[in-house]
Order: structure tokens, then sequence, then C-alpha cells
């Protein structure tokens, strides 16, 4: 294994109000896969953070603005995010769309612009658990297309996304299946 593939970060940030549930199993998975392939892993609990919504200051995107005028714990998340080579957000599906812990995360991304050059040119992997077992009926198709757009927008790789239904706490655990197509994308964030 070579040493540059060692060094790659992989940022996991978990977007359900459970810390232990379905998207997170999911997460959990592209970790390991991940890990196998020699990356390091760090993983934020979105939920536990004191993460406010973007107050359309625009003070962001000012030449001589260095950062998100708002000050809680998305600080501490910028430099994570430009740090790591790739991202894993986890996501159930709430309302027809990313939970609004997952949404919060993302819309105070628009500040990002101001750590470099190109902070979303990274490899993405999103893992989404819905209730109902069509991914049309259950809104985890609006999710996937509220990531698609988001990242095209900004230029950034979707490397992949896995997606399941699975109600109760624990239910993905029983699509061996998903899980091993979880930890396959993981290991694809570092060797592709």
């Amino acid at each position: 294994m070579s040493t540059d593939m060692l060094s790659k970060k992989v940022l996991i940030l978990l977007g359900s109000p459970r810390k232990n549930g379905n998207s997170a199993a999911l997460a959990e998975q592209i970790g390991k896969g991940a890990e196998s392939a020699g990356a390091d892993i760090e993983s934020l609990f979105i939920q536990g953070m004191d993460i406010k919504p973007c107050s359309a200051c625009w003070s962001c995107q000012k030449p001589e603005s260095k950062q998100c005028s708002i000050n809680d714990d998305m600080q501490g998340v910028y430099p994570k995010l430009v740090a790591a080579d790739a991202w894993v957000i986890a996501t159930p599906v709430h309302w027809f769309n990313m939970s609004t812990q997952t949404k919060l995360w993302m819309d105070r991304c628009f500040a990002l612009a101001k750590y470099g050059e190109s902070p979303f040119r990274k490899k993405i992997a999103i893992a989404i658990s819905y209730g109902d077992m069509d991914p049309f009926a259950s809104g985890a198709v609006n999710a996937i297309r509220s990531f698609q757009d988001s990242f095209k927008y900004v230029g950034a790789k979707i490397a992949g996304i896995v997606y399941g239904s699975a109600l109760n706490p624990g239910d993905i655990k029983l699509n061996e299946e998903l899980l091993k197509a979880a930890e396959e994308l993981g290991r694809k964030l570092v060797i592709d």
C-alpha cells in the first residue's frame, strides 16, 4: 500500500438525530471500506453540535472576509472539511428530503469559498436511509437530487450513493447486499 493511500483523510458527517441510526450504520460501513484501503477516518455527529442556520448576511462572500460571521461549531468544522480528501454524508430522509441537521450543515458550506480555491474538489459519498419501501414515495430521490444538484453546482464529485429502506433503528443492518455496497464505496473513495 502506498504512502499516498495511507495519508488520505475521510470525514464522515452524521446528519441523523440518532447517533446509531440506519444512515449512521451505512456511513460506518463506508468508513470501514475506506479504512481498509488505508484512510484515516473522523466522524462528526451533527446533531450534537451547535450549528446555527445561515443568516444570509453574505459577509462570507465579501472580498475582505476570511470566514463565516456566525460563531458556532461550524468554525471548527470548516478546517476539517477543507483538510479531508473525501466526505461521507449520512442522512435519513425526513419529510421527503435530507434531515434538517444535514441541511443546516449544507447551507453553512456556502462559506467554504473563503477557505481556498476549490474546497469542494473532493470525492463525496452519500448514505441515505428511508422508511418507505419505495425511494420515490419516501422522498429519497428528492434527497439524492438535492445532493447531485448542489455538488454539481460547486464542482464536487459524488463518488457514489448508497441508499436503502429501514424504518426501525438497526433495520439497515439486515440488508447485507447494501452493507457490502457501502463498504465498497468506502474503498472507492480512497483508491480511485
